[in-house]
């Protein structure tokens, strides 16, 4: 039985997510943005659904589920729509920007300039 990865939307993201208009399509969502939770063995998205509404703890809208081949799911009014992680771009720190030191002898040609 397949085991699905649960990551909670923190609550000031949810906020915004529940009052944004529904469109259709992959959803892009910031790690950021979330809380690993837990782990539940289903068959499929709906049944896991289930076995959490039952739980007691049910998913809520803008909650994830991710699946152990890695496919990425979130929980929308209505049902399940694919997700995918976006990562911030790494910019580089002055300090991590590389450089290329002149050679001794091109220094002291430029001081008598």
């Amino acid at each position: 039985m397949p085991v699905f990865r649960i990551h909670r939307m923190k609550e000031a993201p949810r906020e915004s997510f529940r009052w944004a208009p529904h469109v259709s399509g992959m959803a892009n969502v910031k790690p950021k943005d979330y809380e690993a939770a837990a782990e539940v063995e289903a068959d499929s998205e709906y049944a896991a659904w289930g076995v959490l509404r039952a739980s007691g703890q049910p998913l809520n809208v803008g909650d994830l589920l991710e699946a152990s081949t890695g496919d990425l799911r979130i929980c929308k009014y209505v049902g399940f729509e694919e997700a995918r992680w976006v990562l911030p771009e790494v910019k580089p720190s002055e300090q991590q920007q590389s450089f290329v030191p002149l050679p001794v002898a091109a220094l002291a040609n430029s001081a008598q300039v």
